[in-house]
């Protein structure tokens, strides 16, 4: 086996229930749990009962899918499994960073909180929509949405799949230039155009929040979502400028993998990173870790080897 890394996952995948098999069985997993119960009430509650209705509030969303991929990642790391590296898909990406050291768990999560918030906002200020394109390059994408007024290419998932941030008035008739260029697109079912122009005001009100945040140095590496590189020079503007700019995931899977990353572990919620990771390189091994099993699985797989 080369190297792991640990991948957060991102809005999208939440569910009611989810985290509580972990909080149940690790004391590392119920720490970070009880830690987000004390500066928000509650959201332990959301995680294991919540609606879906309510845990697809951006303001509720990331709070509790934050809590859910650190408590996973804390939990694996307790059962013995130690990453050489670790990346965060949007939301993700501060998860990362806690776990790595850069922030505090408090300063993660306080910080999450107060990115849903502004985020939340911005949405309904300057509504959008977001589509993902299908067996597409990427190059034709940019090219599809270069037609388009305020229409960007947002999320660069894998070789044939992105997701473009547009207007609400543009959507449909976007969605039917990919379908003419032999791809296809979906809508997808969120709140706003995030990762996007649409996003500028929460982005500038997250650089106002965390002006007084500390920050450290990584214990291992973390890649940035803007850059596609390990964390290095001024970390609050690209956590800043991570809110309004694309997720270059590909990039950052395959700058892993030119470093000796072999095993892709995604903590948290849902299995969507492992899907794109697999399309991105098929031969490398992509697990998930979000209940105890499949915790002790990872670690019984690591110690085989």
């Amino acid at each position: 086996m080369g190297k792991i890394a640990f991948v957060f996952s991102g809005q999208g995948a939440q569910y009611s229930g989810m985290g509580k098999a972990l909080y149940e069985s690790s004391p590392a997993a119920k720490a970070v749990f009880d830690m987000a119960d004390g500066i928000r009430p509650g959201t332990s509650r959301q995680c294991f009962e919540g609606t879906m209705e309510e845990l697809t509030r951006t303001v509720n969303t990331q709070p509790c899918v934050f809590t859910a991929d650190l408590a996973a990642a804390r939990a694996l790391l307790e059962a013995g499994v130690q990453p050489d590296c670790a990346a965060g898909f949007s939301l993700g990406e501060i998860a990362a960073l806690a776990f790595a050291g850069v922030l505090s768990d408090e300063d993660a999560f306080k910080l999450v909180c107060r990115r849903g918030e502004l985020m939340d906002k911005a949405a309904k200020e300057n509504p959008g929509a977001m589509a993902a394109v299908m067996k597409l390059p990427p190059e034709t994408v940019e090219e599809i949405c270069a037609a388009f007024g305020s229409t960007y290419p947002v999320n660069y998932n894998s070789p044939a799949q992105t997701v473009v941030a547009t207007t609400t008035e543009n959507a449909e008739a976007f969605c039917e230039a990919v379908k003419k260029a032999g791809g296809r697109a979906k809508l997808l079912p969120v709140s706003g155009a995030f990762h996007s122009p649409f996003m500028a005001d929460a982005a500038a009100g997250l650089a106002e929040y965390i002006r007084d945040v500390g920050f450290a140095d990584p214990k291992i590496p973390v890649y940035s979502d803007f850059t596609a590189k390990p964390y290095e020079g001024d970390y609050r503007e690209l956590v800043r400028a991570q809110v309004e700019s694309p997720v270059r995931w590909q990039s950052i899977i395959e700058d892993m993998a030119a470093q000796g990353v072999d095993t892709f572990i995604e903590v948290g919620v849902g299995k969507t990173l492992q899907g794109l990771i697999k399309r991105i390189l098929p031969d490398a091994e992509a697990l998930k870790c979000e209940t105890p099993e499949e915790a002790q699985a990872i670690c019984a797989a690591c110690r085989a080897e």
